[in-house]
This record gives C-alpha cells, sequence and structure tokens, in this order.
C-alpha cells in the first residue's frame, strides 16, 4: 500500500511538472490543470477522480476545453517515459498505445496528433491556433488597459469624460434623415421581397410561354398563362408585401412549378437569351416613348392657362370696361420718386401678381413707401387693373401698364422682337415636320414656351427705358412669395455692380457650360465655363450703373450674334448670364431659395428663413401639378374671399 501510495505521489508530481511545461510552451493541453488525484491507495473509492487498481493501473480523470470529463487509464510501467524530457508533458484523450507513440513525438507533432485524436471525439471541439492566439493578444491588451485605468491620475480621468462630452455635443449628422431607421423605407427591409419575386417569375414566364406558343406547345403555353394571370391577380395594385392577397404565395409557388417544368423542357439558353434581349429593347423604347409623353404633358400641363385661372381673367375684364377707373394724381406722384422703393412685375397672370404684391407689402415695415410697376399685355391689361382697383393693398402704391403702349420697343431697335417676329422662329416651332422643328426630339420640349415668345419675357433687358426717373429697381418674378421686409436690399453695397442677385452653383451645377454653347469660339473666348450661374426671380439692378456702362447695348450685341441659336438656346437666363458677366453682385443665400416648382427636397429649415422664396419650375403653386406640401406659402395669400376666385376655383 506504502509504494502504490508513494507512486501515486510521483505521478502527480511528474503531472503537475509537465503541466507547468505545457502552460509555459503555451500549448492548447491547458486542460490538464483540471485534474487531479486521490491519496487513498485502496483503488475502490469511487469518488476519487484519480485511481489505481490492482493490476498497476492509474485511471486518470480530467475535463476537456467544452466541458465534458474524460478519463483513461496508464500502466506503471509507462511513468518512466513520461519525464524523460519536457515535451512529453502533453496529454490528450488517448489510449495506452497511442500514448506510446505520442513519447517519441516532438511536441508540435504530439500537438497535431491530439487534434487529429479530439477530432475523433464528436463531443469535443477542436481549437484553431490562429483564433487562439488572437484570444490571448486580446485578454492581453485588456490586461493592459485595466492596469493603465487603475494607475491613471484624477486629472486624465476628467480630461477624457470632458473629451467624450464635448464629441458629443459637437456631433452633427448631416444625413442623419437620409439615413434614419425610423424613415418608411427601413421600417421593414423586407417588405417587398415576395412582390418583387412574383413580378419576376411573371416576366420569366411570359418569356417562356412566348416561347413555348413559337413551339406550337400549347400545354405549356396555357399552362403558364394562367399562372401568370392568377399572380398579377395576387399582385393587383400592391406596392408592398403587406397589401399582396392572401394567396400570393401559394400563387408564387405555383407559378414556380410551372417555371420549372418549363427550364426542364426548354434548354436552349440561347432562345431564352435573345427573347430576354428582344424584351429588354422594347421595354427601353416604351420608357423612352414614355418619357417623351410625360415631357410634353407637364409642358403643355404647366404652360396651359388653367380654367379656374382663365374664369378670373374674364369676369375682371367684363367688370373693368362696365366701371373704368383712372389713377389718382397723388399716387402718379410717387411713381418717378427715386427715394421711395420700387418694383417690377413683368406678368400675363393677375393670380400670382397678386400674390407677389400681397406678401410684399404684408411684411414691409413702411408699406407707403413701396412703390409696384407691373407690366402685362394688352389682352391681361384690362383684367390686372381692375384687380387692384378692387383690392388695392394697404398704403402701397401700384401702376399697371401695357407694354402695347411702350412706342420705343419695336424690332427696328428692340433684336429679339426682331427675331422673334422671324419666319425662322415661326418654322422653328410651328412647323413639326421641318427637321430644325423642336417636335424633332423632346429634349428641347422646354423651349417650347410661350413666354420664350413673349416680350414680357425680354423686358427686363430695358429697365432704363421702361423707368428713366429710378436709380435703382428690384425685379420680382410672378411665381415668388415674400416672407420677410425687402427694404434692406435696397441700401446694399453693390461696389459698383450692376445687378444683385443671387449665385445658384453648386459643385459643378449651374454654372455658365450648363447655358451656352462653349464649342462656338465667340463663347470660349470671352467666358470662363466654370463661372458661377445666378438666378433671374428677385434682382437688383442699380440703372445707374446700367445706363454708365450701356447694359442694353451690350445685350442687343450677344442677341444678334445669337440668331441662328448657336450660342445658347431660348430663353432669357442665357443672355442674361452674359449681358451681366462680371457686373454681378452675389446676394446672401437667404434672400433668395431657388426650387418650390421642381424639387421636392428643398431643406425646410432654408425655407422659412428666406426672404423669398420661387417656384421657379413647371410644378407653379396655382397649377395641380403643384408640389403640395410648398403649396402653403403660396395659398396663404391668396384673397380666397374674393367673389370671383370663390366663383371661378370653388366650383371648378
Amino acid at each position: 500500500m506504502e509504494f502504490n501510495r508513494s507512486i501515486s505521489i510521483l505521478f502527480f508530481f511528474l503531472l503537475f511538472q509537465g503541466m507547468i511545461v505545457v502552460s509555459s510552451a503555451k500549448s492548447e493541453f491547458s486542460f490538464l490543470r483540471k485534474f487531479s488525484f486521490s491519496n487513498s491507495g485502496d483503488g475502490h473509492d469511487r469518488n476519487c477522480r484519480g485511481c489505481h487498481d490492482e493490476q498497476g493501473s492509474i485511471t486518470v480523470a480530467y475535463t476537456d476545453p467544452s466541458g465534458a470529463i474524460r478519463t483513461f487509464k496508464m500502466n506503471f510501467k509507462e511513468l518512466s517515459s513520461l519525464n524523460q524530457t519536457e515535451e512529453t508533458a502533453g496529454l490528450g484523450v488517448t489510449s495506452n498505445e497511442q500514448l506510446g507513440n505520442r513519447s517519441e513525438l516532438s511536441l508540435t507533432n504530439r500537438s497535431e496528433a491530439d487534434d487529429q485524436i479530439r477530432f475523433q471525439d464528436q463531443n469535443a471541439k477542436p481549437i484553431d491556433p490562429i483564433q487562439r492566439k488572437r484570444e490571448l493578444l486580446r485578454q492581453k491588451r485588456r490586461e493592459r488597459r485595466k492596469m493603465h485605468l487603475i494607475h491613471m491620475s484624477q486629472e486624465n480621468e476628467l480630461e477624457i469624460q470632458d473629451a467624450a462630452i464635448n464629441r458629443t455635443e459637437n456631433f452633427v449628422n448631416k444625413a442623419q434623415d437620409r439615413y434614419s431607421i425610423w424613415r418608411v423605407e427601413y421600417q421593414n427591409p423586407m417588405s417587398t421581397s415576395v412582390l418583387k419575386l412574383m413580378k419576376d417569375q411573371i416576366i420569366m414566364a411570359k418569356i417562356y410561354a412566348s416561347i413555348f406558343f413559337s413551339k406550337k406547345e400549347l400545354d405549356l403555353y396555357q399552362l403558364l398563362i394562367m399562372r401568370i394571370k392568377e399572380s398579377q391577380d395576387a399582385i393587383g395594385d400592391a406596392s408592398s408585401d403587406n397589401e399582396l392577397h392572401e394567396s400570393a404565395l401559394a400563387r408564387a409557388k405555383a407559378i414556380g412549378r410551372a417555371l420549372t417544368s418549363a427550364k426542364d423542357k426548354l434548354h436552349q439558353s440561347e432562345e431564352i437569351e435573345r427573347k430576354i434581349r428582344a424584351m429588354l429593347q422594347l421595354s427601353e423604347e416604351n420608357i423612352n416613348t414614355a418619357k417623351k409623353q410625360n415631357t410634353f404633358l407637364v409642358q403643355h400641363a404647366a404652360k396651359t392657362v388653367p380654367k379656374p385661372l382663365h374664369c378670373l381673367h374674364l369676369q375682371l375684364t367684363n367688370d373693368y370696361y362696365n366701371c373704368k377707373v383712372g389713377i389718382f394724381e397723388e399716387e402718379k406722384s410717387k411713381l418717378e420718386d427715386a427715394s421711395l422703393y420700387h418694383y417690377a412685375i413683368f406678368s400675363d397672370n393677375v393670380l400670382a401678381t397678386s400674390v407677389v404684391v400681397n406678401s410684399t407689402v404684408m411684411h414691409a415695415t413702411e408699406p407707403h413707401k413701396h412703390i409696384f410697376h407691373i407690366v402685362t399685355d394688352r389682352l391681361n391689361f384690362p383684367a390686372m387693373k381692375m384687380w387692384f382697383m378692387m383690392h388695392p393693398p394697404s398704403h402701397a402704391t401700384i401702376n399697371v401698364q401695357n407694354i402695347d403702349e411702350f412706342k420705343w420697343l419695336n424690332s427696328s431697335y428692340c433684336s429679339v422682337l426682331r427675331q422673334l417676329e422671324s419666319a425662322q422662329i415661326k418654322e422653328y416651332y410651328f412647323k413639326f415636320n421641318h427637321p430644325s422643328s423642336l417636335s424633332a426630339g423632346h429634349e428641347n420640349l422646354k423651349y417650347r414656351n410661350p413666354k420664350y415668345l413673349s416680350m414680357l419675357n425680354h423686358l427686363r433687358f430695358y429697365m432704363p427705358e421702361v423707368y428713366p426717373k429710378l436709380d435703382k429697381i428690384l425685379f420680382l418674378d410672378d411665381d415668388v412669395v415674400v416672407q420677410r421686409d425687402l427694404t434692406p436690399l435696397f441700401s446694399v453695397n453693390m461696389k459698383g455692380m450692376v445687378n444683385g442677385a443671387v449665385e445658384t452653383c453648386k459643385e459643378s451645377f449651374h454654372r455658365f457650360d450648363t447655358y451656352l454653347n462653349f464649342s462656338h469660339p465667340k463663347i470660349s473666348k470671352n467666358f470662363d465655363p466654370r463661372a458661377c450661374g445666378w438666378a433671374f426671380g428677385m434682382n437688383l439692378f442699380d440703372l445707374k450703373e446700367w445706363k454708365k456702362r450701356n447694359i442694353t447695348g451690350i445685350y442687343h450685341y450677344w442677341q444678334d450674334l445669337n440668331e441662328d441659336r448657336k450660342l445658347w438656346k431660348l430663353g432669357s437666363l442665357p443672355p442674361g448670364l452674359i449681358t451681366f458677366y462680371n457686373l454681378t453682385y452675389p446676394l446672401d443665400r437667404n434672400w433668395h431659395v431657388l426650387g418650390l416648382g421642381y424639387d421636392p427636397a428643398v431643406d425646410p429649415k432654408e425655407i422659412e428663413s428666406a426672404a423669398v422664396v420661387h417656384y421657379n419650375g413647371n410644378y407653379k403653386p396655382w397649377l395641380d401639378l403643384a408640389i403640395g406640401k410648398y403649396k402653403q406659402y403660396w395659398s396663404n395669400h391668396v384673397k380666397f374671399d374674393n367673389p370671383y376666385i370663390q366663383h371661378c376655383f370653388m366650383n371648378d
């Protein structure tokens, strides 16, 4: 018994020494630290964790990395081999024969052998050496970090806290709205998966059906057509999975089985490829046709006078001729007073002009100093005049003029008027079969706009001729809404410039090369293609500098050169960029915010802080095309209590 106890103690010592060697060598056999021996040598204690039997063997119990208890037996004869070198310390789940073979291996080879043995045990998980190494490195970093934090001074800790607080307070996430998980499209990212699957199935089913029809295999053709109709009925007008019919999933499975049968029947991939290519080409043609139709219809809807607006003009015109009233003498005395604040509005739209005037007067601190010069055409002059006789703005002065009464505005003096009356322009606009006509391509349909044929659009280049006694005038388009007092604009120091305007270039957009033909030598020689564009719609003109620099003469020069439309297309902005080149003073952006007539993503904060908001684009606020969320800024200034508006707009 004493001999057995001595052997047990010796074996425990040797194995403990082997465990230390393994630990220092960083091998994966660290699980040996969990085993222990019983020092009761009778071999019958069932609670012992390391016991020997009567035949001179010892049973060793240990816990492997997965937590399972493992045992193996070892003869006393093999104890001597365990202490030959430090390399024999690695133990695993092994038999006596396997242990004898391992005594001849190096530490590395024995580790590989142990890995193979452990793989044989389904309950044991293999240890990835790379993962083990990474875990050790992470543990060392955590220990170093822990020691650093323990020995950190109070001052350093406070500095780290302050820095973290500052980063949080100063953080600005400009893309918060764009990537917010609360947006509808991110609430359920898989909400359209079944819908998309079914639409793809329908496309493929149509391809197979057309091929089977051409091959006169009518059974499969009719099956696919039936499945297509069932899937289309299940989809209906759904835009997400939640809106699909309850039978949608079953329909998707049914058409999937039909597609599998079709695929097994039809192996010629080239034939399917040709069919898909033909369908793609047809789809592209349909898309292009739809784009052309959409462009035309939007242009038509935007430039056609709506029925309610036409009704309003007729009612006002009728009243004007029944009770004609002239302007008062005391108002006429203000029209040429250079010390007052003068505005120019050129429009044939009574309702739009009234909104511009009403919104400006509402925000003016001294309305009696504000003079509005409105110029319209002969057709709309009675309606415009009658409206402001019925609704004169509080204390402000209104002067309505007829452009046809400007005798100096004739084709011998005005280049653009001569061009607009030419047969070439009429051919360009109205002869649809002519190669030069705009109808030859939809990309220029936006130029088929009545305003380009109206002198009201070009009258802005003749400000000194229209208002010879004034020094400054603020030009406003009829599709703007004023939200602040514009009086401070008249005191802006323009530093010798003629035109005060807000620049519109952002990155590469709205620069000169967007509007002008820089392949023409006259343009490329005189202008910078990267020069920043600016906006017509709210412009402060210094008429003294205008006369001094002969701005109208510059405009005539370039307009004559562009008679064949080689320098720019139609419109007033391109000649404006040329005429006021290096003569435009950039105003602060808060004075004039654009895009409410075409861009649904204008920043609401910019709109609220803007002095003037501009509905430039096709979606004017008085049309059904208008962007709904912007319409309120305009409709707040409409006189809905007017009986004609109630009759023409409310009963439409």
